[in-house]
């Protein structure tokens, strides 16, 4: 790990993605190639293979097949597609940035992106899945829930950039209306397997510090937009109004819920190996419930989003 690497990408003293995404405050001008190069492939990355430490193995209970084996393949093969998704559509906002600083900083997330995608999928190859098999076992796996979830959202965005050539309402759907959302569960993803599945855990801690950047970075291109544009607020506001309504529509929970009932079954059977451990200060995880796990990570969610919103000066839009 380098001396030089900035604490908000340095693995060991990066804030949670909560907590970073809620309070740092980051720019594009700050966050340029020369700091990707510093900061990301010889900072946080360094020493990691397939996006994890040598040292985070794979425990024999992951390669069995059983109900926390689903819920990992469940949870990476939808990440992977999402993440791959997220990956093409920055590269509108990479094309119409309206400056360098925002161009650098968007292909710096966009490469930020493609590695996620990667290491998921790497995950599953960890896990056993033949390579020969990796893509029909991910479509498989997630084809249906990525085509209920994801390909709506790409629906709503895409036209917006690919057409309209709209940079910052593109800013805004990454920024509030989909890492905005997605990144608590990801959160709660990074804490839950930390015992059971530490590779997997240093996976998500890995994607996650690059996500406190991509929020804090793109929630300050909004600000400053808006500031020197006001008249465009009323659109904005009308723009998460209207992808808050999709959300609403979709079914995400349906998904999730799913996981996290693989999970429970899984973590009741491996009782004695996660022990006293605390997925949040003074509650054990073998004490968690599935209800409680996502109620945790709603509750995370609006604090980060109410908390980027007003510091973009939407504070009408904050729940």
């Amino acid at each position: 790990m380098s001396d030089t690497t900035p604490r908000e990408a340095n693995w060991n003293d990066a804030p949670s993605l909560i907590e970073g995404a809620t309070h740092l405050e980051l720019t594009p001008q700050e966050c340029d190639l020369d700091y990707w190069f510093s900061a990301v492939p010889r900072g946080t990355l360094q020493g990691l293979v397939r996006g994890h430490s040598e040292g985070a193995s794979v425990p024999p209970h992951m390669l069995q097949p059983g109900p926390l084996r689903a819920a990992i393949m469940n949870e990476f093969a939808f990440r992977s597609i999402a993440e791959d998704k997220a990956t093409r559509a920055i590269s509108y906002l990479v094309a119409d940035a309206p400056d360098v600083s925002n161009m650098e900083f968007f292909a710096t997330q966009l490469i930020d992106e493609a590695r996620h995608s990667r290491v998921f999928r790497g995950h599953l190859l960890e896990l056993g899945v033949p390579e020969a098999e990796l893509f029909t076992t991910i479509e498989a796996i997630s084809g249906d829930d990525s085509r209920r979830i994801l390909v709506p959202l790409e629906n709503f965005a895409l036209p917006v950039m690919q057409e309209h050539h709209d940079f910052i309402s593109g800013v805004v759907i990454l920024t509030i209306l989909v890492e905005g959302v997605l990144a608590p569960a990801a959160e709660l993803s990074e804490r839950k397997w930390r015992i059971l599945d530490p590779a997997a855990a240093e996976i998500e801690r890995g994607a996650n510090i690059d996500e406190i950047r991509h929020l804090t970075v793109a929630s300050a291109v909004v600000r400053h937009y808006l500031l020197d544009h006001p008249t465009e607020k009323p659109r904005v506001l009308d723009l998460i109004c209207r992808g808050r309504e999709l959300w609403a529509q979709l079914p995400t929970a349906e998904v999730i819920v799913k996981r996290e009932l693989y999970f429970q079954e899984g973590l009741e059977q491996q009782a004695d190996a996660v022990g006293d451990y605390e997925i949040w200060e003074g509650k054990r995880l073998i004490d968690s419930t599935p209800e409680e796990r996502l109620g945790a990570a709603n509750n995370w969610s609006m604090e980060m989003q109410n908390s980027r919103l007003r510091y973009m000066g939407l504070g009408e839009a904050v729940l």
